[in-house]
């Protein structure tokens, strides 16, 4: 579901596991021992990653979670519109378009993958004619950008993504309307457009890791 968006959070490198102690703990008395082991497999993966290639973090990151159920949020969370934190997503192994993006864009930020180079980007998907999110990855500020999908596994540039009708994109600073060439167009300020989605995920994250 495409609500209204942006905030901030903090933009420094991230670098460690994606699933702490404490989070391992929740995962199997919250969820059960297989969640518990997925936290261990993300991380596992995120330590094997460290100072590889961007093309073999993206792919990897994009790999491990496209392997997750999709569910939409009405049936998971009882709720029309529901942004679950990595942790979530990982417990139960389902989630919505937001979730996949969510966690992979968390995922690559460990691994330190700038913050600039990596927008959550809301589309249409036409063939399904429903709104929905994808992951971008900007190899450089203006090239058109790779697009990690849980629709299409296949991670390819924009331009190739007929399928897809690119409306806007954000990351912790930005907030972009997205033109027809898949890049970045008009910036808008991000100070004057509230999400409660995206705070109320952060805090949901900050609690996880207490």
């Amino acid at each position: 579901m495409v609500t209204a968006i942006l905030a901030a959070v903090p933009g420094q490198h991230m670098a460690g596991s994606l699933v702490s102690k404490d989070m391992l703990n929740q995962l199997k008395t919250k969820y059960s021992d297989q969640a518990y082991r997925r936290g261990l497999a993300i991380n596992k993966l995120l330590a094997e990653l460290e100072g590889q290639s961007i093309q073999k973090q993206l792919t990897e990151v994009n790999r491990f979670f496209n392997q997750f159920e999709y569910q939409e949020d009405h049936l998971q969370w009882g709720k029309q519109d529901y942004w679950a934190t990595p942790g979530e997503f990982l417990g139960t192994q389902k989630g919505d378009c937001e979730d996949f993006v969510i966690a992979k864009y968390f995922a690559l930020r460990k691994l330190g993958v700038p913050d600039e180079r990596l927008y959550l980007t809301y589309v249409k998907a036409l063939k399904q004619n429903v709104a929905h999110m994808v992951l971008s990855y900007f190899p450089t500020p203006t090239s058109i950008p790779q697009i990690l999908d849980n629709y299409n596994p296949m991670i390819v540039s924009a331009d190739q993504r007929k399928d897809l009708l690119p409306v806007y994109s954000f990351n912790a600073k930005s907030l972009f309307l997205t033109n027809a060439s898949a890049g970045l167009g008009k910036s808008l300020p991000t100070n004057k457009i509230k999400n409660s989605k995206w705070q109320k995920l952060l805090a949901d994250i900050k609690k996880e890791k207490q």
